[in-house]
C-alpha cells in the first residue's frame, strides 16, 4: 500500500512540476492532443475493417452470458453488451471501470501502433451496457445489499476480453483465466495467480505458461515460496498438448503441483474448467482446466473450477491450467 501510495505521489509531484514549467493551459493542450492523435490512429485501423455487423457469444463455467454486438461504419464502432446475463449471484460482477478498462485494452491491441495509452481511443467508440447486468449492476448504499465484483476484475475482465476478440475475429481464446489460488491457516495466508497458454492469431502461435490481458504479478520463486510457506512446490512444467492444434497452435498451459506441510484451508476461482478456450477459422479449441487434491491416503479429489477445501499434512494440490485456441486448419 504505500509503495502504492509513493507512486501515485511521485505522479503527483511531475505533474505539479510539468505545470509550474509550461502552464496548467499548456498541459491541457497537449493532453488533448495526445488523446486526438490517439482517436486518429484508432479510427484509421478501424476502417480497414468491413462496415456490418458482428456478433460474439462467451458463456462461463456457470452458463451466464456474455454478448456482445459490434456495428461498425466508416471507422466507428458501436460496442453493445445487449443480451448478456443479469447480475452474477456470486462474486464475477464487473462495473463500468472493468468494462471501459477492456474495451480500451483489446482497442489498444487491435491498433498495432505504439502510442501513449488514454482514453481517445474511445472516442472513436461507443458503449451500451445494460443496466442491472453482471457488467453493470445497481449498487446500493447499504453494502450489505451489494453485488461481489471481486471476481470480476481477474475473471469476468479475461472472458470479456477474450468475447471482444472472438468478435472481431483475428484472434483465438486464450486461457481466459488468472487460475486464482489461495490457501492459508491461522498464522498465514498466501495467494498467486498461475499462468497458462496464450490464444493463436493469423501469423503467429500462441505463447506457453504466460499470463495474457488481465495480469500484474509475477508468480512467486519456489525458492521463497518453500522458505516462508509450509508447502513444498513438486512439480511445475509445461502442459504438452493443451494447446489447440491449428496452421498456427495454441500456446500450452501448466501443470503445477504443491505438497503441504501443514493443514490448510484451500480456495480456488477459475474459468475454462467445463467450456474450452476456442479456435477460430477452423482452429481447434485448447484443452480445459482442471484441479484436484492427492490425499496422503492416496484418495483423488477432483474439484470444481470455483471451490474449497480443507488439506491436510502430506495431502497434494495438482493444478493443469488451460491452453490457448489454436488459429486455422492445420497444414497437411
Amino acid at each position: 500500500m504505500n509503495a502504492a501510495l509513493a507512486s501515485i505521489k511521485n505522479g503527483e509531484l511531475a505533474l505539479q512540476q510539468l505545470v509550474e514549467e509550461h502552464s496548467l493551459d499548456r498541459v491541457h493542450y497537449y493532453m488533448n492532443l495526445l488523446k486526438i492523435y490517439s482517436a486518429e490512429k484508432m479510427l484509421e485501423r478501424l476502417r480497414k475493417f468491413p462496415d456490418g455487423a458482428y456478433h460474439a457469444v462467451e458463456l462461463l463455467d456457470d452458463d451466464t452470458r456474455l454478448e456482445v454486438n459490434l456495428t461498425l461504419k466508416e471507422g466507428r464502432c458501436l460496442i453493445d453488451f445487449t443480451g448478456t446475463s443479469g447480475v452474477h449471484q456470486g462474486n464475477l460482477n464487473a462495473n463500468e471501470a472493468i468494462v471501459n478498462s477492456v474495451v480500451i485494452y483489446v482497442l489498444r491491441v487491435l491498433l498495432q501502433s505504439n502510442i501513449p495509452l488514454n482514453d481517445g481511443l474511445l472516442r472513436v467508440a461507443e458503449l451500451v451496457i445494460p443496466n442491472n447486468t453482471l457488467l453493470s449492476p445497481i449498487f446500493s448504499e447499504n453494502p450489505e445489499e451489494c453485488p461481489a465484483v471481486v471476481g470480476g476484475n481477474v475473471e469476468l475482465s479475461q472472458r470479456l476480453t477474450d468475447t471482444l476478440f472472438k468478435a472481431f475475429g483475428i484472434m483465438a481464446c486464450s486461457q481466459g483465466t488468472m487460475n486464482n489460488t489461495l490457501f492459508g491457516n491461522d498464522s498465514f495466508g498466501y495467494y498467486e495467480t498461475i499462468c497458462g497458454g496464450s490464444g493463436a492469431g493469423n501469423g503467429f502461435d500462441g505463447t506457453s505458461g504466460v499470463h495474457t490481458h488481465m495480469t500484474n504479478t509475477r508468480i512467486t520463486d519456489p525458492e521463497i515460496l518453500e522458505k516462508r510457506y509450509p508447502v513444498r512446490l513438486e512439480s511445475f512444467g509445461i502442459r504438452e498438448g493443451s494447446g489447440g492444434n491449428g496452421q498456427y497452435r495454441g500456446g500450452n498451459g501448466i501443470t503445477r503441483a504443491f505438497l503441504f506441510l501443514a493443514p490448510v484451508k484451500l480456495s480456488i476461482l477459475t474459468q475454462h474448467r467445463k467450456y474450452a478456450p476456442y479456435g477460430i477459422n477452423g482452429g481447434e479449441n485448447g484443452q480445459c482446466g482442471e484441479q484436484f487434491i492427492l490425499k496422503a491416503s492416496g484418495e483423488k479429489i477432483l474439484l470444481a473450477g470455483v471451490d474449497g477445501a480443507e488439506l491436510e499434512i502430506g495431502d497434494r494440490l495438482i493444478m493443469k491450467t488451460p491452453g490457448g485456441g489454436g488459429y486455422g486448419n492445420s497444414i497437411a
